[in-house]
């Protein structure tokens, strides 16, 4: 009996794993969909925004499928609205936000659906400027409810770059992206093996709310604040 629930399972388990395979499309190879959000975050701050793909004529496509070409862990801050700021619209991205951009599990899954059943291939973790989550962590106050659960999960970040040169929780916004993009590359197994594999991009940035620009950090800065 025991034998025939493990067998059972593991044919659930193929035949999901067949169903999602023949379900994820193609998708926008990673360095172009980094191109469209970067090309659509500089329309937005130079005041050029197209708002592309918000006709009646997109409502009633999208309606029927959805093929994001980016996923987006962003923050939960209303300043930050991530269609707005990259200047997409209807279908175009797939959303995460926490505050702080704090994955938990339904997060994990959440992201590996829009990898494996949707056919993401670039997964941007967002952060912002002056991000209250952060701060939270960076004063080590006590904070009431599950907020704890947030600011415990930044502050590994925030210890990182405790006494370096320079604002204190402007280094530690960026730390914590860093770290969260680091955490998802190993995250397995579905993003881990796509972003070895090299089909995956995984990258960090940091919005800054004065000016409305997405700044992204680059590979050297990731690696070694993460060490």
């Amino acid at each position: 009996m025991k034998a025939y629930k493990y067998l059972i399972s593991f044919l659930i388990l193929t035949i999901s794993s067949q169903t999602f395979a023949q379900s994820n499309p193609a998708g926008v190879p990673a360095k172009e969909a980094l191109q469209r959000l970067i090309d659509g975050n500089l329309r937005f701050v130079q005041g050029k925004s197209q708002r592309p793909n918000q006709s009646i004529d997109r409502l009633k496509e999208v309606s029927k499928k959805q093929n994001p070409f980016a996923t987006i862990v962003g923050c939960s801050d209303s300043r930050v609205p991530n269609e707005i700021v990259f200047d997409q619209g209807l279908g175009d991205l797939f959303i995460l936000r926490t505050a702080g951009q704090v994955s938990t599990y339904a997060s994990w899954g959440s992201i590996e659906f829009s990898v494996a059943a949707l056919g993401v291939n670039l997964i941007v973790v967002l952060g912002h400027s002056s991000c209250g989550a952060v701060n939270a962590a960076c004063k080590a106050d006590d904070v009431p409810g599950h907020i704890i659960t947030l600011t415990n999960a930044i502050k590994p970040a925030a210890e990182k770059v405790k006494h370096m040169d320079g604002d204190f929780l402007d280094n530690a916004v960026k730390a914590n992206v860093a770290f969260q993009v680091m955490s998802l590359r190993k995250l397995d197994p579905i993003i881990s093996k796509q972003y070895n594999k090299g089909q995956l991009q995984i990258v960090g940035a940091v919005y800054d709310l004065e000016t409305g620009k997405v700044n992204f950090l680059s590979e050297e800065y990731i690696a070694s604040i993460t060490k």
